[in-house]
């Protein structure tokens, strides 16, 4: 069964989804621009990795104190003692946690130039911390270089990359930066009921740019991946929260589906 949703599938922000499914979209992304982009230019998918405290995940034991009585020829006057013992147990310490995102380069032949790049984001890109502050360090130094910068945010959860000039909130967004004409760029918003807007791909000066259809590839990666058996629709919408009309709307939208 095809996604019933007519765009992002909210299902798919899962945690236990989103990472197979991103690294999904980027590989799909690479197969589907590649035809399109030779012999001038290639995709490559490039892995960024950084560490994770985990705190969150730890898990502290406190040894018990084990009373024991002694025995022997001890008189009544005489005072018990008490031994106590620290048995060990096992606890979890923190350990950092290796986290690894993929994203793509576009690149000349030859040259190996960097020309595009396109980020996909994730969760921690979003989420404060170390994540975020890594992920817009590099975010910064694209948009100082001479490459474009397509940033991709299929997740309503947490606050959106910075921009300035919007009007309106969204729950998804699509970036394109073309080097030449920043500090503008184009911004494609929508919200859960539309359809993910097909965008530009911004190549070298002298070269066309190609559209991408990022519905047609999230609907393939969606087939690819079986998230229909996968995804329980009886569920809730995973956080955050819908507003009243989306609530709604996915109720119908759900109901519609389980009557087939």
């Amino acid at each position: 069964m095809p996604s019933p949703f007519p765009g992002m599938n909210p299902y798919l922000e899962l945690p236990a989804l989103w990472s197979e499914f991103h690294n999904r979209l980027i590989v799909a992304l690479s197969d589907v621009l590649t035809p399109q982009l030779r012999p001038k230019y290639y995709a490559a998918i490039e892995t960024r990795t950084y560490l994770d405290d985990g705190e969150s995940d730890l898990l502290v034991g406190i040894p018990d104190a084990i009373v024991l009585s002694v025995k022997g020829n001890s008189t009544p006057s005489e005072t018990a003692i008490v031994v106590t013992k620290n048995h060990p147990k096992q606890i979890q310490l923190p350990m950092p946690t290796e986290v690894k995102e993929r994203y793509l380069e576009i690149r000349e032949v030859g040259t190996h130039a960097v020309i595009t790049v396109i980020e996909v984001l994730s969760p921690k890109n979003k989420r404060q911390g170390e994540g975020r502050s890594i992920y817009q360090k590099k975010r910064l130094r694209i948009l100082g270089s001479s490459s474009h910068f397509i940033e991709i945010d299929l997740l309503r959860d947490n606050s959106p990359m910075p921009m300035i000039g919007v009007e309106e909130s969204s729950d998804y967004r699509i970036i394109v930066s073309r080097a030449n004409t920043r500090p503008m760029a184009d911004l494609y918003s929508f919200k859960l009921p539309e359809s993910i807007p097909n965008f530009a791909l911004p190549l070298k000066l002298e070269d066309a740019e190609l559209e991408v259809n990022l519905q047609s590839i999230l609907l393939d990666v969606y087939d690819r991946g079986s998230y229909d058996f996968r995804i329980d629709y009886n569920q809730p919408v995973p956080p955050p929260k819908l507003s009243e009309a989306d609530r709604i709307w996915v109720d119908r939208l759900l109901t519609q589906v389980a009557s087939y």
